[in-house]
């Protein structure tokens, strides 16, 4: 892929609905998925016109869910998503943390 084609690529990946999902309607109720998204790219080449061409480029996304928009009527309320797994990672962390410190003493 060259590098043109790599940008523009990358500028139909990162769009709004990479952010936001499709919106879910249930009994009068809207609701609107949202993701936390970073990313990031770069690439390179070598101009002196050598064989082999040599140039190359990359880059790469990560998201996840941070919540979504619920919409009831005229009312817009945001419900932060809460990801379990982030918090028992704290929670054992602290623990640990903390049977260190006490066997020390």
């Amino acid at each position: 892929m060259k590098l043109g084609q790599l940008a523009t690529t990358a500028q139909e990946l990162f769009t709004a609905k990479l952010v936001y999902g499709d919106p879910v309607e249930r009994d009068g109720v809207v609701v609107i998925p949202a993701a936390a998204v970073f990313g990031g790219g770069g690439g390179g080449a070598d101009d002196t016109a050598a064989l082999p061409v040599r140039e190359g480029a990359g880059f790469g996304v990560f998201a996840r869910p941070a919540g979504a928009f619920v919409v009831r009527g005229d009312a817009v309320t945001w419900v932060p998503a809460v990801d379990r797994t982030r918090i028992g990672l704290a929670a054992a962390v602290t623990v640990v943390a903390l049977a260190k410190i006490l066997s020390r003493r």
